[in-house]
């Protein structure tokens, strides 16, 4: 089991902590992560693009000349494509991009992101965080503390709203409980900070 340091808000250690090797310690898998990055990217899309074709077109009603006898080329309507105004032919319109990956495969990145933050020692494991009152002074302080000065994900057991409301004013640092926790936002962040609760939590569920 991957052994790390246990350390307090103060920056100080309390001790060790073993995680649970199969979520910590397997060997990331970089193919599965890439999918999973896709996938969620892709469930991020709007899928609001429109055109609009000929039927959608208004005008056009009326047949521009007759069939025949005018030496032109024959034409049913003036909003047909090969018109100026005219429908747009194959153009894209609203859809969803978003599709699903195996659940198994799922949990394969998220373990995957979880040991490849391990393997490249950017995990610091916290007993806690306890904040009395929501202030960016106070999550400052522990950031500088845990000599952290990079962009940061903050993953909490449960939902703590001191320490999110803490960190909205800071661009480079992000607040989610275990539950939410997701492989685009592992890879984003630079630095993973974890609360052991969580990080006993995580080895329970995804060990499953």
């Amino acid at each position: 089991m991957p052994k790390v340091a246990l350390l307090k808000q103060d920056g100080s250690q309390a001790g060790d902590v073993e995680l649970n090797d199969s979520v910590f310690g397997i060997e990331p898998n970089t193919h599965v992560l890439h999918e999973a990055v896709l996938m969620q990217r892709a469930s991020m899309r709007q899928g609001t693009h429109d055109v609009k074709n000929r039927s959608e077109r208004r005008g056009g009603g009326r047949k521009p000349w007759r069939q025949k006898g005018t030496g032109r080329a024959r034409q049913g309507s003036i909003r047909a494509p090969q018109w100026v105004g005219g429908g747009t032919v194959f153009g894209p319109s609203p859809r969803s991009y978003s599709y699903k990956m195996p659940k198994k495969v799922r949990r394969l990145a998220l373990k995957s992101a979880f040991s490849s933050k391990i393997k490249e020692e950017d995990l610091v494991v916290l007993e806690d965080i306890a904040l009395d009152v929501p202030k960016t002074k106070e999550i400052l302080k522990i950031l500088e503390a845990l000599n952290i000065e990079t962009k940061v994900l903050i993953v909490t057991a449960d939902r703590n709203d001191n320490v999110i409301l803490s960190a909205n004013n800071l661009p480079n640092a992000h607040v989610l409980t275990v539950e939410e926790v997701n492989v685009l936002d592992l890879l984003t962040y630079d630095k993973l900070v974890i609360t052991k609760d969580a990080a006993d939590k995580a080895g329970e569920v995804l060990a499953r």
